[in-house]
């Protein structure tokens, strides 16, 4: 359902680009919203340590912040 929904926003933003007006993004539709307990995970980082949601909570929680890079 994800994949539909950034594929519908990517149409969208093309249209309105082509259009000439700023495309605008309802972040309420996106990942995971602020203060949402995100599915459990378990990934290794760059270094090969492995992560899991659990391992990285601290006693106020933490924050995801997740950055594609221009060369992926």
């Amino acid at each position: 359902m994800r994949n539909v929904l950034i594929a519908v926003w990517l149409v969208a933003a093309a249209a309105a680009v082509m259009a000439g007006q700023p495309a605008t993004v309802d972040v309420s539709t996106i990942g995971p919203q602020a203060g949402q307990e995100v599915p459990a995970f378990d990934l290794l980082d760059q270094g090969g340590t492995r992560h899991t949601r659990e391992s990285i909570l601290g006693p106020n929680g933490a924050m995801l912040v997740f950055f594609r890079s221009a060369d992926w």
